[in-house]
């Protein structure tokens, strides 16, 4: 099997501890953060393969943090908590978590648990490496984007907001879960944040006009990358 990317969510610092190593020897690579919104930032930006999720986490309900990924993501998301009454494990299923590993677990049973989740999802329509929209190429593995094969140059926050549009091109991707990706769900940023952030993208990334822009505004609900063929 593959080394994939794996985020851990857990506020508990033994958790990681212990998970990280294990998951390493896997040959996966891993990243751990110990809050919601740190989750959904990474979720958004770094590109899992796979999430291993934490119910109690200090700032927001694991069941918060399932239901912000599956408005645009369909990355497998596996549960770790020591919360066992069969209504939390429904309600996390029912908002889209592929799995549920009662704490405390032991590693080999969570890895053949991974590899399973992982297989089905190779199964399933997932992210391309590579996303060709118009004359712009992303290669989220690299991150790297070129126009028109010459290499674009962005910061990492305007790469960041091109790799969430990016993994939804041809979706719209709502401001809040855009400003949550960038800034962190925890966090207020003004909207002329992301305004501003979108401009300085277009300018980058687009043709000049009348070439309509990649970037397309979608009034009052978010911004979506256009899907358009080479040429």
């Amino acid at each position: 099997m593959t080394a994939s990317r794996v985020l851990v969510v857990d506020d508990e610092p033994q958790i990681h501890r212990f998970l990280k190593p294990a998951l390493v020897a896997s040959g996966h690579e891993v990243e751990c953060v110990d809050t919601g919104a740190a989750a959904i930032r990474a979720a958004a930006t770094w590109g899992p393969d796979l999430i291993l999720l934490d119910l109690g986490l200090p700032d927001l309900d694991g069941k918060e943090v399932i239901r912000a990924i599956r408005e645009w993501s369909k990355t497998p998301i596996i549960i770790l908590s020591a919360r066992d009454r069969e209504s939390e494990k429904i309600a996390a299923l029912d908002l889209g978590a592929d799995d549920y590993v009662n704490k405390p677990f032991g590693v080999g049973e969570l890895l053949a648990r991974l590899r399973a989740a992982l297989r089905h999802a190779a199964h399933r329509e997932g992210e391309e490496a590579v996303v060709t929209t118009g004359g712009l190429v992303v290669d989220t593995v690299r991150r790297v984007v070129s126009r028109d094969g010459g290499r674009v140059h962005l910061t990492p926050k305007e790469y960041d907001l091109l790799h969430v549009l990016a993994r939804n091109v041809g979706k719209v991707v709502t401001q809040k879960m855009l400003t949550s990706a960038l800034w962190g769900a925890s966090l207020t940023a003004d909207p002329q944040y992301l305004r501003v952030l979108v401009s300085q993208l277009r300018q980058k990334i687009d043709r000049p006009p009348p070439a309509p822009s990649l970037v397309e505004t979608e009034t009052g609900v978010g911004y979506r990358l256009r899907e358009q063929d080479v040429a």
